[in-house]
Order: C-alpha cells, then sequence, then structure tokens
C-alpha cells in the first residue's frame, strides 16, 4: 500500500497532512480567505473553524489511504511556512488510470515558481507511486496564472468547457488540460 506522506523537491517539502496538522491548515486558509474567494466554492462559515479543518483532514487522509484523494501541502524548506496545496481528486484506476488536479497558493508567494515546482514534482510522484497514465486539470480562462503554469509544465490543451464550475457561486467556463504518463 502507498504510505509515504513527505516528499521534496529543490525548495519544498510536499507533505499529506493528519488532523493533528489542522491549527497550520486553517491559519492557511484564514491567511489567504480573501484571496481565495475568487478561486473556490462559497465556503461555510465552519469551514474556517479547527473542528472543520480537523474533520476534513481525518477524511482526506482516509481516502489517501484509500488512493482516492492525494492533497500534498505545500511548505517551504527554508521557514517552514505552509503555503499553499496541490491536490489530486478523483482518481480512478483500472483500464482509466486517471485524475483531476486543483492547486491553490498563498497570497504572498505567487510568481516566486514554487506551484510549478509543487505540480512538477507531485505530478511525477502521481504517474511513479499511483502509475496513474492521466492527469487532467481546468484553468477559469481569466486566471492568466494558472494558465502559464499549465502551459510552463507542458499541460496540453484538450479543450473548453462552459459553465463546467461553480465558482464563487458563479458557474464558470473552464479551459480542460492534462498531461499524459507515456
Amino acid at each position: 500500500m502507498f504510505r509515504q506522506t513527505r516528499y521534496d523537491s529543490d525548495r519544498l517539502y510536499l507533505r499529506i497532512l493528519k488532523p493533528k496538522n489542522a491549527a497550520e491548515v486553517l491559519d492557511y486558509y484564514k491567511r489567504n480567505h480573501s484571496f481565495l474567494n475568487e478561486w473556490e466554492p462559497r465556503r461555510t462559515r465552519d469551514f474556517y473553524t479547527l473542528s472543520y479543518q480537523k474533520k476534513k483532514l481525518f477524511t482526506e487522509y482516509d481516502m489517501f489511504k484509500d488512493k482516492r484523494l492525494v492533497r500534498f501541502w505545500i511548505v517551504k524548506k527554508d521557514d517552514n511556512k505552509l503555503i499553499g496545496n496541490v491536490c489530486y481528486s478523483n482518481i480512478i484506476m483500472g483500464n482509466f488510470k486517471s485524475c483531476f488536479l486543483g492547486y491553490k497558493l498563498d497570497k504572498d508567494e505567487i510568481n516566486n515558481g514554487y506551484m510549478t515546482e509543487a505540480i512538477e514534482r507531485t505530478v511525477q510522484i502521481m504517474f511513479d507511486d499511483f502509475e496513474l497514465h492521466r492527469i487532467e486539470a481546468n484553468v477559469v480562462p481569466r486566471n492568466l496564472r494558472s494558465l502559464k503554469v499549465m502551459e510552463k509544465l507542458n499541460f496540453e490543451r484538450e479543450g473548453f468547457s462552459k459553465r463546467y464550475l461553480e465558482i464563487n457561486g458563479k458557474w464558470e467556463d473552464h479551459i480542460h488540460f492534462a498531461v499524459y504518463n507515456d
């Protein structure tokens, strides 16, 4: 069974967190509340509580053990600051061997190459350790920073989906990308 919960890249630790890390996660979300609003679903009030984050981490850790979801929390090596995450969800094995990619970064850490570094490393982990064939990502067309990350990492643009995901109370169009383990 896949059990490793800590990986490294040049400047980052990529960790799968447990409920005992809920305070760190809550601090991240509180610091970035206004910034993330533009790119995420609307959150309930209890999302910003320690009990909610503990439950969420417990559920996600169970999903990790079952190989259904992996959320790598990004921690900078130089100061041990938690600055975001890269999540691989809806993992389907069998002859499909595919999943969806989502990611978010601290508002104060943008344009430093951290997300590109984290996604590059975690894609390799998902291909090598999970033996996935395909990873899909969907990006809101106005999110120019995310489009640039997809381009840098050679994700292939596969199409356009109208009103694909509800983001901050509005159904948003998305550009569909994928990368393959050939």
